[in-house]
């Protein structure tokens, strides 16, 4: 049995088969996947983990407020036991971020051991690390893939958000990791505000290095709150991206970042689907499983690494990733024509901007999320953790961050490595286990 991909079909999963309620004598219609992934997975495809809180910068969106390390991160032993779990899961991808992960002190042997177990690597980072020689380590591993953050084509426009110098920093990595043969890794934008008139220069940008530009959406979440009402799109900026993707973004990686712009017309590629709870999920630096990687607070946390049945035990048996993969009724946006499409939009963006769960994204391109936050009395909930310097950073605030930003100036088999672009498309990679098998 075949189910219908964005770009064609791919065996079905057993974990995800349905039952025999197919009419005798009339072939199954197509099972679309992103309907089988609402209902979850016996083990996430890729996961989020934020291996240390601690970092150089003080990005003003940093979804995990980010800045000083947890005292009580994981050991690199226990974080050796996660690895050991996923592998034995055929969790075949997991995305390492921070926080800066490469400030941890055994951030390499954890690539290593990660993917000496069948785990491969994606991990985020501002490049400072990113030495020629590291770059030639890099380059000579097929299991490990490297994410560099910009937000601005310019200096002027990225170190207003990231930080004086981090621009310089991160073309330095690039750099190196070109000068080392390393082809095919990430640039990371938020879109924002500031920089969503610079699209086709991050395209050119990644050209010159022949990376892959990643395109992600702003969301409201750690330091992201406070950012949030001055960085987010505005409706006619909703559009531009819209059309930009729509007309250049063929090579351009979103992952489920914009399935909300998809009630313009036609749905971008990726996955199209909050999988919160159903296909992804993230590990904080303490070991606390949160359902979104954009939804750090205490209701989205389903349990923790260091319980007794570990990261498997939360995965398959937490209450609250029972109540996501639950089938949902799509609440006030079911009767919209375009449901289908933006499935409601974006948890995290609608829970921190005060809205309820089951109603309209706040950045709904059909204008209902702005009528629902004018609706909301109160303030809307905020993150339930700041790791954010108590000093300021240098170019940076510090600290909470009120912002004025000013005027623009003028699994994989041993034989095979994985697919590198997991958060494009879960599946990247992928071979399903023959039916009678579990995930």
């Amino acid at each position: 049995m075949t189910v219908v991909l964005e770009s064609g079909a791919v065996p079905l999963p057993a974990a995800s088969a349905p039952g025999p309620a197919a009419v005798a004598g009339r072939a199954p219609s197509p099972v679309k996947l992103v309907d089988q992934f609402a209902l979850g997975l016996d083990a996430p495809i890729c996961l989020t983990w934020e291996l240390t809180y601690a970092c150089n910068l003080a990005c003003v969106h940093c979804l995990s407020s980010s800045g000083r390390r947890d005292p009580d991160e994981l050991s690199t032993a226990e974080c050796e036991a996660v690895i050991d779990e996923l592998e034995r899961m055929q969790v075949f991808y997991v995305n390492i971020g921070g926080g800066e992960p490469t400030s941890r002190p055994d951030f390499w042997h954890l690539v290593d051991y990660a993917t000496a177990h069948h785990v491969g690597v994606k991990f985020s980072t501002n490049g400072v690390r990113i030495t020629p020689a590291v770059a030639r380590r890099l380059a000579g591993s097929d299991y490990v893939d490297v994410q560099i953050s910009l937000d601005g084509a310019t200096a002027a426009v990225n170190d207003r958000v990231r930080g004086t110098g981090s621009y310089d920093t991160a073309l330095t990595a690039m750099d190196n990791l070109a000068a080392a043969g390393f082809t095919g890794f990430k640039i990371s934008v938020v879109v924002t505000r500031e920089n969503v008139d610079q699209l086709d220069e991050f395209k050119a940008i990644a050209d010159r290095f022949s990376a892959q530009l990643r395109l992600t959406r702003l969301r409201p979440s750690g330091r992201g709150a406070d950012a949030w009402d001055e960085l987010h799109l505005l409706a006619p900026q909703q559009k531009q991206l819209y059309d930009w993707l729509v007309a250049k973004g063929d090579q351009v990686l979103t992952g489920d970042s914009f399935f909300h712009l998809a009630a313009f017309g036609e749905a971008l590629p990726g996955l199209n689907l909050c999988g919160a709870g159903r296909v992804v999920c993230l590990i904080d630096p303490v070991g606390d499983v949160y359902a979104c990687p954009f939804a750090i607070h205490e209701s989205f946390k389903a349990g923790s690494v260091r319980e007794p049945a570990g990261f498997q035990g939360v995965w398959r048996d937490s209450a609250l990733f029972a109540e996501l993969r639950a089938p949902q009724n799509g609440g006030a946006c079911k009767s919209c024509h375009f449901f289908d499409s933006c499935r409601g939009g974006c948890m995290a963006a609608k829970f921190f901007t005060g809205l309820p769960l089951d109603g309209p994204d706040p950045e709904c391109v059909r204008g209902f999320g702005e009528q629902a936050l004018a609706a909301v009395d109160g303030p809307a909930p905020k993150p339930s953790l700041d790791h954010s310097h108590k000093n300021p950073v240098r170019g940076q605030p510090g600290g909470p961050v009120p912002i004025s930003i000013g005027p623009r100036p003028v699994q994989p088999p041993a034989s095979a490595p994985p697919d590198r672009s997991c958060d494009e498309n879960p599946l990247a990679g992928f071979t399903p286990l023959p039916v009678g098998h579990a995930h």
